[in-house]
């Protein structure tokens, strides 16, 4: 629980829909015992650069990272749950292990946009279920049809 006393559940958002699933279920679970949700969003630069030596825009990274929360947090606004957003700068897993600091649960998607850097890496998932300080609901990719 927070220092508050409130159950709160750290949800990662991507944009993804295992993050909007993640995030649906928070809401649920927040309503059932009374809590919050605070959604969690980080970008970064990229690591790579093309061989034409194209500059980057970086404020867009950011921007683009803002318009996912902000797109988030309007599709599940008005539920009867307080929810919460945060941008983070750095790498998804680490934003999700340190906010599980002051988290009862992390709530993550097991397959968002993290792209090539996610295969070099690990996946967040993967990453957050071995390092956060509390409990990790993973979402699956539903089964295809």
């Amino acid at each position: 629980m927070t220092a508050n006393g409130t159950y709160r559940i750290v949800v990662g958002v991507d944009g993804s829909d295992q993050s909007k699933a993640a995030m649906d279920w928070a809401i649920a679970e927040s309503r059932l015992r009374r809590g919050e949700v605070q959604a969690v969003t980080a970008w970064s630069f990229p690591y790579v650069s093309d061989a034409m030596g194209t500059s980057w825009d970086y404020e867009i990274f950011e921007k683009d990272a803002q318009a996912i929360l902000e797109a988030e947090l309007e599709r599940v606004k008005d539920q009867g749950v307080t929810v919460t957003g945060r941008i983070v700068e750095g790498n998804a897993a680490s934003a999700l292990i340190g906010a599980s600091k002051e988290a009862d649960l992390v709530a993550v998607g097991s397959r968002g946009h993290g792209g090539f850097t996610g295969m070099l890496l690990g996946s967040v998932s993967h990453q957050t279920i071995h390092h956060a300080h509390c409990p990790v609901l993973v979402f699956r990719e539903p089964p295809a049809t």
